[in-house]
């Protein structure tokens, strides 16, 4: 049986390939098969990557709202405040938490009292 080398289609993939890996350095972005390889490390590591950033953007929260409370004495930690929260029922996360303590502490000052009449 005669050799095809697949001329257009398969030209138009490796260019596809290619574009992927234009940030890639040395051969990781110059010879085909290591393209295709650095491609399939490069998407697997991107999927746990999200999940890291949800990790560390949760914990960049947690950071502020505990700075946050001990700068103004509201409480004396943050888990007694968050503690106090789900007593009281009120369903603030901690993205919107950390934005209110960076926003207007007032308003961070008014919900610890309203959560710290449980005790």
């Amino acid at each position: 049986m005669t050799r095809t080398k697949r001329g257009y289609p398969a030209l138009r993939g490796r260019t596809k390939d290619r574009s992927f890996a234009s940030g890639f350095q040395g051969a990781h972005a110059r010879l085909n098969r290591s393209i295709i390889q650095q491609k399939i490390r490069a998407l697997f590591s991107a999927d746990g990557d999200r999940d890291r950033q949800k990790r560390q953007f949760r914990r960049l929260w947690i950071t502020r709202i505990n700075a946050g409370i001990r700068e103004n004495m509201v409480s004396s930690s943050y888990s007694r405040l968050i503690n106090n929260l789900y007593k009281k029922e009120l369903l603030l996360n901690r993205k919107i938490l950390a934005q209110i303590t960076i926003l207007n502490r007032n308003c961070l000052y008014v919900i610890s009292n309203d959560t710290l009449e449980i005790r």
